[in-house]
C-alpha cells in the first residue's frame, strides 16, 4: 500500500506556502557577502526532472558508473544487508535506483524521502503497481538539516539509501553531521547503502558538471525561477549565466550563477544589487578519496563493512553498519 505523507517542505511553487524558516535561508543567502542559495531548492518539480535529463548525458558518468556497480556487486550486497529491511531512499526522485534492488533485497518496506513531493509521489505510485506486495510510504522532508522519521516508518532492520554521490553536496563536516543524523534513526541492526564520487580527472569532471548541450545549465538556471516563487522574487533568467568548474584546492565542483550584467534582484524582505559578472554559488559537490570515504563514514558513527568500486576507480559505493552505542 502507498502511505503518502507530505511535510512542509521548501519546493511548493506558491509564494504563500513558503515557511518562515524557507523565507529566512534564502534571505540570508542572498544577503552573505559571497551569494549563495542552499543546492536543495535547485529540486522543485522541473529541477527534478531536468535532473533526471542530467543522468542521461554522455558526460554526466556518475549515474552510469554507479549503475554499473550496482549490476556488477548487487547479489554481493544482498548478501551483505540481509533481506526484510526497511529500505529508506534519501533523495528518491523518480525511485528507479532503489526499484532496481528489490528483487534483490527483497525490501518490507520501502520509504522513499524527497524534497520535492509533487514528484515523488508520480513516482510512487507507478512503482506500487509493480510491486504491489511491498509497503510504500512517501515522505516530502527536507532531510538535509533534520531527520526525525514517523512512527509509520518500522524501526526493524533499517537500511538508509543514499546513492550518487549526493553526500557531495555537504561540506565534510556537515557531511559527517548528516550521517549522525541518520546514524541516529538506526537500530542496533541498522545500516547505509551510500555512493560517493571519487577523485579524478578535472577534465572529466568539469564536462560533467557544464554539459555541451546546456541541460546542467538549464538547471541551474532552473533554481532562479524557484526562488521567484517561494521568496516573490523578481530575477530574470536571461540575465544570469551557469558555471561550473572543478576546484582542485578544495577538492569539489562548484556551482555558480553568474550575472550577466549590472543588475538589482528584490525579494520578500530585501533587495541587491549584483555586479557584472558576480555570482550566487549554488552547489558543491566534493570528491573524495577512497581511506578518505570510509574515514567520513567512521568518524560519523559507522563501520564500513564492503566498499564497491568500478574498474577505473571513478565511484564507490559503500555499506555500513551502525556502530553500537
Amino acid at each position: 500500500m502507498i502511505n503518502p505523507m507530505p511535510t512542509s517542505c521548501p519546493n511548493d511553487t506558491n509564494p504563500v506556502h513558503a515557511s518562515a524558516a524557507v523565507l529566512a535561508e534564502l534571505d540570508a543567502g542572498l544577503r552573505a557577502g559571497t551569494a549563495c542559495i542552499s543546492p536543495k531548492f535547485l529540486y522543485d518539480a522541473l529541477g527534478s526532472r531536468l535532473f533526471e535529463a542530467i543522468c542521461e548525458l554522455p558526460e554526466y558518468y556518475p549515474t552510469r558508473t554507479e549503475a554499473s556497480i550496482f549490476a556488477r556487486h548487487g547479489p554481493e550486497m544482498a548478501r551483505a544487508i540481509g533481506p526484510g529491511a526497511t529500505l529508506i531512499d534519501l533523495g528518491a526522485g523518480n525511485c528507479a535506483k532503489a526499484a532496481g534492488l528489490f528483487p534483490l533485497l527483497h525490501p518490507a518496506q520501502y520509504v522513499a524521502i524527497d524534497i520535492s513531493f509533487d514528484f515523488l509521489r508520480e513516482s510512487i505510485e507507478r512503482l506500487q503497481q509493480r510491486f504491489p506486495h511491498i509497503e510504500m510510504t512517501g515522505l516530502g522532508l527536507d532531510f538535509s538539516t533534520e531527520l526525525q522519521l514517523p512512527a509509520v516508518v518500522r524501526q526493524e532492520h533499517r537500511l538508509f539509501f543514499y546513492p550518487g554521490s549526493s553526500i557531495g553536496n555537504f561540506t565534510p563536516d556537515q557531511a559527517s553531521a548528516f550521517l549522525r543524523r541518520i546514524r541516529a534513526q538506526c537500530d542496533g541492526g541498522g545500516g547505509l547503502l551510500i555512493g560517493i564520487d571519487l577523485v579524478k580527472d578535472s577534465a572529466i569532471l568539469d564536462a560533467a558538471y557544464d554539459d555541451a548541450i546546456g541541460v546542467t545549465a538549464a538547471f541551474n538556471l532552473n533554481l532562479l525561477r524557484h526562488v521567484n516563487h517561494l521568496a516573490g522574487a523578481d530575477f530574470d533568467v536571461r540575465q544570469w549565466r551557469h558555471s561550473g568548474v572543478y576546484n582542485a584546492l578544495e577538492g569539489r565542483i562548484e556551482m555558480h550563477l553568474e550575472a550577466r550584467e549590472a543588475l538589482v534582484v528584490r525579494w520578500r524582505g530585501g533587495t541587491r544589487s549584483f555586479a557584472r559578472g558576480e555570482r550566487i554559488h549554488t552547489e558543491n559537490s566534493y570528491k573524495y578519496q577512497p581511506a578518505a570515504a570510509v574515514g567520513l563514514l567512521e568518524q560519523s558513527g559507522f563501520q564500513a563493512t564492503r566498499v564497491w568500486t568500478d574498474a577505473a576507480g571513478w565511484f564507490a559505493v559503500i555499506h555500513a553498519r551502525a556502530i553500537a552505542q
